[in-house]
């Protein structure tokens, strides 16, 4: 059986409010804000994630376009991805969705994992790689201005160390803008919200989200922040010294009180969304009995 049919089944089988009831289970190995990262038994070396988002294959096809434009162009500014494949399912009854398979990784390699069985030492020197790797987008940039515009995702945990090589794996959002113009359709991503809160990601969320990776001083912010949400926050003052050292000529140093300020926002905004999400799981699920299409996390610590 091929890798198609084996996701094609798992498609049909998969209960996504409640996975671990689906007579093909998936391994759940990590969850992001949106999608989940999970293994499959019967397809090894893989992790996978799975975006169920179009309701036209074209669309799917366009978005599996983008994404590989997206990788192509991180590659070209010097940063190492996993091997990858994708693979759209499209079955009668759901929606198109869009794998993303990554070859997997040890689960100890993972950045937010690493940085608790290495000493202080090791983490400065981790950090320090991951802040000049995340600098290569925007001397990219630089060097593409006008053609082209890479965003970038760079928190702890959308990074592996294998051996001595570093990998960025957070790849499935392919924010990019060419001759200024955003490669990525929003809509898509709404599908995973509420309908009753659209309307509001749409005149708020969704443009402060895809802009603030554009901006290389929120990125690096974004760094520092997400070391409270892995409940290390006794490392921000370390790494801020990292960042502000490597900081592009002409930006502002940045100061923990704007980290510990874009935390709050940030914890806000994203314990709220779960929350929506959730409730409309529960709707969809417990009231209208129809199927929810996004696998989500539990309680996460923040």
């Amino acid at each position: 059986m091929n890798e198609l049919r084996i996701l094609e089944d798992f498609e049909k089988k998969l209960i996504p409010h409640a996975p671990e009831k689906s007579s093909v289970r998936p391994e759940i190995i990590g969850y992001g804000e949106i999608s989940t990262i999970f293994k499959i038994d019967s397809i090894k070396g893989y992790a996978f994630k799975r975006l169920p988002l179009f309701k036209k294959r074209e669309n799917a096809l366009r978005y599996e376009e983008n994404y590989k434009k997206y990788c192509e162009f991180l590659r070209k500014a010097g940063l190492t991805l996993p091997e990858d494949k994708t693979i759209i399912i499209d079955i009668k009854r759901t929606p198109i969705s869009f794998y993303i398979a990554q070859k997997e990784l040890p689960s100890n390699s993972i950045g937010n994992k690493l940085i608790f069985n290495i000493d202080v030492e090791k983490i400065k020197i981790l950090f320090s790689r991951i802040i000049k790797e995340i600098k290569k987008v925007w001397e990219f940039n630089k060097d593409n201005a006008g053609s082209v515009e890479l965003s970038i995702d760079g928190q702890l945990s959308n990074w592996a160390l294998v051996g001595e090589k570093l990998f960025f794996i957070d790849t499935s959002t392919p924010l990019f803008r060419l001759e200024g113009k955003e490669q990525l359709d929003p809509e898509p991503l709404l599908k995973s919200a509420p309908g009753f809160l659209k309307w509001i990601l749409k005149l708020f969320f969704l443009e402060d989200v895809m802009n603030r990776y554009y901006d290389e001083r929120l990125v690096y912010i974004d760094f520092a922040a997400n070391l409270y949400k892995e409940q290390k926050a006794e490392l921000i003052p370390m790494t801020l010294k990292i960042i502000n050292k490597n900081l592009s000529e002409g930006l502002k140093r940045i100061e923990i009180e704007e980290v510990d300020k874009y935390y709050k926002e940030d914890k806000m905004i994203w314990t709220l969304f779960l929350s929506f999400r959730k409730f409309d799981r529960f709707i969809k699920t417990k009231i209208l009995r129809k199927r929810y299409e996004f696998i989500l996390p539990g309680k996460i610590k923040r």
